[in-house]
């Protein structure tokens, strides 16, 4: 099984300078792709609501990494970095949630099925971004995402 060591080996993960003015441009792209899930599940456009849930995961996400001065070439990576590094501080719902959405957003955009997504999942991936952004957001700047 693949750890962060491994993605650093890989390539999939890169050493940087720390950077918060990066860290809070990431958050901000979260916040626009939060924005865009909310108004897309109003269309009732549910495959798009769940990749702009996850686009607002991963941008958050990133903003962390940003913060510590890593960048990351791989989505894997990123979560792993996450899993790895911020266990103690996120709750895990949120790491899990974090992987599952990357799953199904690689599932939309390649798999060649096409996905079941019932208005309640993309509610629930809605909901799910927006506490985790929260979160994130109350890491980097102090303040919450609403």
């Amino acid at each position: 099984m693949m750890d962060v060591h491994d993605c650093y080996d890989k390539g999939l993960l890169k050493k940087g300078i720390p950077d918060m003015e990066i860290s809070r441009k990431s958050i901000s792209i979260a916040l626009k792709k939060l924005k865009r899930a909310k108004k897309l599940i109003k269309l009732k456009v549910y495959e798009e609501t769940i990749t702009n849930s996850y686009s607002a995961m991963f941008h958050a996400s990133r903003a962390l990494l940003f913060k510590d001065g890593v960048r990351e070439k791989s989505h894997y990576g990123l979560f792993l970095y996450i899993k790895e590094n911020y266990s103690d501080k996120l709750e895990k719902r949120f790491i899990n949630e974090l992987n599952a959405l990357r799953m199904e957003r690689h599932e939309i955009n390649y798999g060649l099925d096409e996905p079941e997504i019932e208005e309640e999942d993309a509610r629930h991936a809605v909901k799910t971004a927006e506490d985790f952004l929260g979160t994130i957001n109350k890491m980097i700047c102090g303040v919450g995402s609403r």
